[in-house]
């Protein structure tokens, strides 16, 4: 009797280690499943935080070559890229800031826009530079398309909609907040350029929806109306003041 009741004893104890076994292995392998599933969804954010990221890029890097236009150096060039890829816009709006409080009251009541936008040297002489040629900067803008597009396609067909509350980050809802602030920014400008308010608001629109794939077809059509001779720095001011600069060069 007491070998039998040792014997089930001993069968009850090993029952329980393999039920503990099997505990630990299925606990194991929805670990694993659940940390798969986690990366799965990070992937997916990835893809649409990769899309937010280059649309910053192409922002910053349009921001700042109308900076290196506006101080004509380099150095100062290269500082303010380093303060927009690390403070967006924040030093987007500063800099404009800076320029409107800059005018004199003559010029804020003319024409504001066009004397924050235009390169002033010492003595308040308005002048230009010619920069990269036309046909450079139409190549350059053309492939910054290509690639915004091509990457927000992909997005599109591997992950779906983007409006899906797991892509969502905090990190990608900063970038946005940052891409939107510079989209109204670009707003404005493309509004000074257009004659018509109806071109305006056609524009508008599309850059709200697709942001930085419409500023590089806006700049990629404006350069279009240039001649190869005429300078890049033209396609910064409305037909009305790019004559009077032009009329100004020539005289």
């Amino acid at each position: 009797m007491d070998s039998r009741s040792d014997f089930i004893i001993r069968r009850r104890v090993e029952r329980k280690q393999e039920e503990e076994e099997e505990h630990i292995t299925e606990g194991r392998t929805k670990q694993k499943r659940g940390g798969r599933l986690v990366e799965l969804m990070a992937a997916e954010r990835m893809k649409w935080m990769h899309v937010a990221f280059v649309d910053f890029f192409i922002n910053i890097s349009i921001i700042g070559a109308w900076f290196v236009y506006k101080e004509s150096s380099w150095i100062l060039g290269a500082l303010f890229f380093f303060l927009l890829f690390w403070f967006g816009s924040v030093a987007t709006c500063g800099y404009i800031v800076l320029q409107f409080y800059k005018l004199s009251p003559e010029e804020s009541l003319r024409d504001p826009i066009h004397f924050v936008l235009v390169r002033r040297e010492k003595g308040d002489v308005v002048t230009h530079t010619r920069g990269p040629s036309v046909v450079s900067a139409k190549i350059i803008f053309a492939v910054l398309d290509c690639l915004m597009l091509g990457i927000s396609i992909y997005a599109f067909i591997i992950d779906g909609s983007p409006f899906q509350s797991k892509v969502f980050t905090r990190c990608l809802i900063v970038a946005l907040i940052d891409i939107y602030i510079h989209v109204v920014v670009l707003s404005i400008w493309m509004a000074y350029k257009e004659s018509s308010w109806m071109n305006a608001f056609f524009w508008i629109v599309l850059l709200l929806g697709f942001r930085s794939i419409t500023t590089c077809v806006y700049i990629v059509r404006e350069l279009v109306y240039l001649s190869p001779q005429q300078s890049i720095s033209h396609i910064i001011f409305n037909r009305n003041n790019r004559q009077v600069l032009q009329s100004s060069l020539i005289n």
